[in-house]
């Protein structure tokens, strides 16, 4: 994407955000370009003093990216499980982070893991977890420990990805943010 375009989601998110906690209707996208019509997952983050408010997203999607990250800015602000739904005092000081995703990967070797460029999906029995590329990067973490804490958040043993029966699944992502 270009830079017109990133600027054109992240601006689209925070109008979402804003109509969402507001209770009025979502803003539309008339005539978004080519590259806002792929279908591809996407997780929007959103941040207020630095600090985590809410993140969530999709691998795959249906819908033309412009709507998912619209759905997503929703689910973010609304419905991650972590926090209570955002309030209209919020709204004037938090900021976004859009991640368009690549397709998810199994994960033969775990020295394919490149941290920084990936982006990990655990998975063991019913549970999952996932962190995305930047997380390590933020943390200053190696690829075991990005390994780990992925598990953790799975609500599984740190050790859980050496064990039979985990799969792993990398992907990448276009992080663009305000």
């Amino acid at each position: 994407m270009n830079e017109q375009e990133r600027t054109q989601l992240l601006r689209l998110a925070r109008e979402t955000i804003i109509a969402a906690v507001s209770r009025q209707p979502l803003p539309q996208l008339d005539n978004p370009p080519p590259a806002l019509l792929s279908r591809s997952g996407c997780f929007v983050t959103i941040k207020r003093h630095g600090e985590l408010r809410g993140c969530i997203g999709n691998f795959v999607s249906e819908k033309p990216l412009w709507e998912t990250v619209r759905e997503m800015a929703v689910a973010a602000a609304t419905h991650d499980p972590r926090f209570r739904p955002m309030q209209v005092e919020e709204l004037a000081d938090f900021s976004l982070e859009i991640s368009v995703l690549s397709p998810l990967r199994d994960v033969a070797a775990v020295d394919e893991i490149q941290v920084g460029i990936h982006g990990l999906y655990i998975i063991k029995g019913h549970a999952h977890g996932v962190l995305l590329p930047q997380v390590a990067t933020e943390y200053g973490w190696d690829r075991e420990t990005f390994l780990s804490q992925t598990c953790r958040k799975a609500g599984l043993p740190q050790d859980a990805w050496q064990q039979p029966g985990c799969r792993i699944l990398s992907f990448s992502a276009e992080v663009f943010g305000e």
